[in-house]
């Protein structure tokens, strides 16, 4: 492939979504991480999610958690691991079956996630700004069908997991 080629096909890749999500993706969080420790807020934008969906409905299976928020077993038990260090969340062991865990955020989670929500708010105010109400609904339409699209091709073939 020749360097006119080449830098032909960067131009292309450019024009598309993917890289702009991802470094949008990448830059948010970045931007999260910067303000909870402005704020003195001791979490990760990951541990926030996880305390949103268990103040969504408490008690939730860990396997199920580990679905809606689209993070691999493993790397959910570390982050859960860590809520529960942090006092934030507890596990407790199923009574009908030994391998599933619920999980329960506790009053101090629920302070800190109360406490942090406004920050939130706030940040989306921020990172939003300038940009229409109708701009962001098509956008999240786009980037929910480029999720789609992923969720149906990696579904589709097994050899992408």
């Amino acid at each position: 492939m020749s360097k006119a080629q080449v830098k032909s096909q960067f131009i292309e890749l450019q024009r598309t979504l993917m890289p702009h999500i991802g470094i949008t993706a990448k830059l948010m969080m970045i931007y999260m991480k910067q303000k909870f420790a402005r704020f003195n807020v001791d979490l990760t934008p990951k541990q926030f999610i996880v305390l949103k969906h268990l103040t969504e409905e408490d008690g939730r299976e860990q396997n199920h958690l580990a679905l809606i928020t689209e993070r691999d077993k493993t790397s959910l038990t570390r982050l859960i691991s860590t809520l529960e260090k942090k006092g934030l969340v507890r596990r407790v062991v199923s009574s009908k079956d030994k391998r599933v865990n619920h999980l329960f955020i506790t009053k101090t989670g629920k302070k800190t996630f109360e406490s942090t929500l406004p920050l939130i708010t706030q940040s989306i105010k921020e990172l939003q700004s300038g940009i229409d109400q109708e701009e962001i609904d098509r956008a999240i339409k786009t980037i929910m069908k480029v999720r789609n699209n992923i969720k149906e091709l990696t579904s589709q073939n097994p050899g992408y997991k």
